[in-house]
């Protein structure tokens, strides 16, 4: 009787989904542990769960009843609790897509990954991990984790001022690091930040005439573009490149993140760095997986980037508070979340717990290292909708949570 109970719930979570048409989606067993690629393919059907595990439990789906009871005979304490878990959050996000209450648009894709390689991967609507989506600011983690690997390689210092590589800037005491933190006092974007016909070199010139008197460096936070697009022509001098593609195409052969991914919007040739890429779900997963576990950065740039770099600068624009009111602290192109910090400059919950880029469409990437795991929330809403994402992953926060401890590593 267990072995026919604990059968029935692998085929349930591994097929879940309340679309008529939805394809269920094999999962396939790999090593456990290490990068994402232990998940197996990660593509899934229109409404459609799938679990992928790196563990002993896999094929889900493709098989007869009789393979999967023998799977499930197989399954730990643990990972039947994490099998009711994934069951569970399936059957909510299906809720959750079609309650206008909480989103106005009900294609999504919720990819897990924990700390020992297992993933859950949820698509609901016109949606997969292989779909393309246009960024917003999730691109914003990406730029700076670009940028931050010139810093390794000596190209570039966090102390750098702008005018050691931009002959037109002459304000003194603004360094890479603020630009990167967001706290440079050059907030005001130019028109040329979103015409594709526009240079990109140029447009950054005109971002700093746009701003003749910032506030003191280090004393504002502002989530403005202008910040990266001037700390990316830094970049792109002091590597004597071209332009960002070509430091772009570089990155992405040393690292061999984000293939297919582009920086187009509104141009290759006037990227917006806080908000220019098409990705793929699958592809950022993999992106955060290589940042959890300190692949390609030192740990000592790694632990600059995720830790706060907002310093004692007052909130000037933040979309935290906008959107959810609360006050997430910032490192270097990425939040540090802090769920109790009700209103403006109240952000006391210190580094080392939740890191995260959610983007204006309602895309959600994040770091949670209080619970060793990894996720992607991949859709693109309209513009505005940060907080319908936020209201989507709140709908099974709670049991993702409990999903990634459910099996804890050695």
């Amino acid at each position: 009787m267990q072995r026919a109970m604990l059968a029935a719930l692998f085929l349930t979570v591994a097929c879940s989904g309340n679309d008529a048409t939805s394809t269920p989606t094999s999962s396939a067993g790999g090593g456990g542990g290490g990068l994402a690629e232990n998940g197996g393919a990660s593509g899934v059907g229109a409404s459609a769960g799938a679990v992928e595990t790196g563990g002993a439990v896999g094929n889900a789906g493709s098989s007869g009843a009789g393979d999967a009871a023998g799977a499930a005979g197989e399954l730990s304490g643990c990972e039947v609790n994490r099998a009711a878990l994934e069951q569970k959050m399936a059957s909510e996000l299906d809720a959750a897509a079609v309650d206008p209450k909480i989103t106005s648009v009900p294609d999504f894709t919720l990819a897990l990954e924990a700390d020992d390689g297992h993933r859950f991967v949820h698509a609901h609507g016109n949606s997969s991990l292989d779909t393309v989506y246009e960024s917003a600011s999730t691109s914003k983690w990406v730029s700076a984790a670009i940028i931050l690997s010139l810093v390794d390689r000596g190209v570039l210092a966090l102390g750098d001022e702008p005018s050691k590589y931009l002959d037109f800037w002459q304000t003194k005491g603004v360094t890479l690091a603020q630009l990167l933190a967001f706290t440079s006092g050059y907030s005001k974007e130019p028109l040329c930040i979103n015409l594709p016909t526009a240079d990109f070199a140029d447009c950054v010139q005109k971002g700093y005439a746009a701003n003749p008197t910032p506030p003191a460096p280090g004393s504002e936070f502002d989530y403005s573009s202008t910040h990266l697009q001037i700390a990316g022509l830094m970049a792109i001098r002091a590597a004597k490149a071209q332009s960002w593609q070509e430091l772009y195409v570089a990155w992405q052969k040393k690292t061999q993140l984000f293939p297919t991914a582009t920086y187009d919007l509104p141009s290759v040739n006037n990227p917006r760095l806080a908000g220019g890429m098409h990705w793929k779900g699958s592809e950022y997963l993999k992106f955060l997986r290589a940042v959890y576990d300190g692949k390609w950065l030192n740990a000592a740039t790694r632990s600059a980037m995720l830790a706060n770099q907002r310093g004692s600068a007052t909130v000037g624009n933040s979309p935290s508070i906008d959107a959810v009111n609360q006050d997430w602290a910032y490192g270097y192109g990425n939040w540090l979340e802090c769920r109790t910090a009700i209103g403006p400059n109240t952000f006391d919950c210190g580094a080392g717990h939740r890191n995260s880029s959610p983007g204006a469409y309602g895309a959600y990437p994040f770091i949670d290292f209080d619970h060793h795991y990894i996720g992607i929330l991949a859709r693109q809403g309209g513009l505005g909708t940060f907080r319908e994402g936020d209201a989507l992953f709140q709908v099974v926060a709670a049991d993702a949570a409990a999903w990634a401890d459910a099996c804890p590593g050695p």
